[in-house]
């Protein structure tokens, strides 16, 4: 193992997770600088690299040529086909997910680089795991900022795009061979990023996606990430904080999930107003005026736009071509985002997980290594 590689792709990968806040800086960029291309100059920037990595590929390639050339071909075909699968109608949005591709496919060479002196099959294993343990957390620090979303969706993204950077690696510089025993304390390594990768995923999976079902008999139902008393607290706090001084977000700021939430119902509100559903919009509205009541004093993310409380005339029309839903309405504001799984089960499937991975790798490591031959 190369501890300097190791190095260099640790800061690698350490860039890509804390260089998050500024990448929304240099989208605003390009979009004011290049308006109206913005997908031509994002598509532009992946051709660039994409060519120059195939390019140096080919000159790398001596020997074993097949073998080398569809790793690579594969590694090529397996990002566009996933890319094309995972497309929405955002071209923008479809530029950005496949530029994961590129910063990921660089990282996964890196620890693969790194790890390739070890010469079994760790070689192919730890640089997934190590790019997971990255993916995850570049995801979880996206939670945290504006503008830039942190889902588990991303993560399976960014190990496609780890699984292409591996097929890659291995066509540009296939391994020594790694048949028979695995090394001394390879299989340790394993078990420790294995553990990593699980509970890793598992406070992910905890601090963004699981919620409460708020069941109101009036209103409706809908997910959140806090529970009736602690929406109630926040209402009361922000109704304080922000008739003081209204909600700005800065790129470089702490998101206000609570202000996230309100906007999702917001817009399924407006949403389903323009689409003549007026009971939908009915319900949805009085989810914020029950919990999200500050939220509708803003004008975030309008820049210069007029708060999103209805005027009366606007809710009195509503409220009269309202009926009652039969049967009770179920908001889908938040998209499926948010999950109602019970936290204790998702810790202790986690903690097993993470165990199991930890024992085998250390039993099976010792099962790997030379039996002592005593000393007579």
């Amino acid at each position: 193992m190369s501890y300097r590689r190791l190095f260099l792709a640790i800061a690698a990968a350490a860039a890509v997770v804390l260089s998050a806040p500024f990448v929304s800086q240099i989208r605003f960029w390009i979009r004011a600088t290049f308006p109206g291309h913005f997908v031509i100059v994002v598509g532009g920037l992946i051709a660039v690299a994409v060519a120059a990595a195939l390019v140096a590929a080919f000159l790398r390639i001596r020997d074993r040529r097949v073998p080398r050339y569809t790793a690579i071909a594969a590694a090529v075909l397996i990002a566009a086909a996933y890319s094309a699968a995972i497309a929405t109608d955002n071209a923008q949005a479809n530029a950005v997910e496949r530029f994961h591709f590129v910063e990921y496919g660089l990282v996964t060479f890196l620890f693969y680089r790194a790890w390739r002196p070890l010469g079994d099959a760790s070689v192919l294993v730890l640089p997934i795991l190590a790019g997971l343990i990255v993916g995850t957390l570049e995801e979880w620090f996206q939670w945290f900022l504006p503008v830039r979303v942190g889902e588990m969706r991303d993560v399976f993204l960014n190990l496609a795009a780890i699984v292409c950077g591996l097929l890659f690696s291995t066509g540009v510089d296939p391994p020594e061979g790694f048949g028979g025993a695995w090394r001394a304390g390879s299989l340790r390594r394993v078990g420790w990023l294995g553990a990593a990768v699980i509970l890793g995923f598992a406070a992910f999976l905890d601090s963004v996606h699981l919620g409460h079902a708020i069941v109101d008999p009036v209103a409706g139902t809908f997910t959140s990430r806090y529970t009736v008393d602690e929406l109630d607290a926040h209402a009361r706090d922000r109704a304080v904080r922000w008739s003081a001084a209204p909600p700005v977000v800065r790129s470089l700021s702490r998101e206000d999930q609570y202000l996230s939430e309100g906007i999702l119902h917001v817009q399924e509100r407006n949403r389903l107003w323009d689409a003549g559903d007026a009971s939908g919009a009915w319900h949805e509205n009085l989810i914020l005026e029950t919990y999200y009541e500050p939220v509708l004093g803003t004008t975030y993310p309008a820049a210069n736009g007029s708060p999103h409380r209805w005027p009366e005339a606007h809710r009195d029309a509503a409220a009269a071509q309202a009926r009652l839903s039969a049967p009770p309405y179920v908001s889908c504001a938040d998209g499926g985002f948010i999950r109602t799984w019970p936290g204790s089960l998702l810790w202790s499937l986690a903690v097993a997980l993470a165990a199991a991975a930890l024992a085998a790798g250390y039993l099976l490591d010792r099962r790997q290594r030379p039996a002592r031959v005593p000393i007579r």
